[in-house]
């Protein structure tokens, strides 16, 4: 087996999105030609990622996320806790 060097596998740290209460939201942060961008996700439900949002930090003051990104993550959460309730009613109907 050879290793091309042109390619690199980097693994990322994420950590739990702040303001969520350890709901399972996580954030990954990446620098990139001259900014900062973001993906936040959640993988509190079994067998599917969802991606909440992803978008270009563009304040140069702090590190915090800001708040019309925070509550369209959380407006996004609960769309996908709904989308999974549906997903597992319509599994326990069809086993039924």
């Amino acid at each position: 087996m050879t290793c091309d060097s042109r390619f690199a596998i980097i693994i990322r740290v994420t950590e739990p999105l702040k303001g969520f209460g350890g709901a399972g939201v996580s954030e990954l942060v990446e620098d990139y030609d001259r900014g900062t961008y973001r993906a936040v996700y959640t993988v509190k439900f079994p067998g599917v990622v969802y991606v909440l949002h992803v978008f270009q930090k563009k304040s140069k003051r702090g590190v915090a996320t800001p708040r019309h990104d925070i509550e369209l993550i959380r407006s996004r959460y609960e769309l996908a806790q709904d989308h999974n309730r549906t997903i597992e009613q319509h599994e326990e109907d069809r086993h039924a």
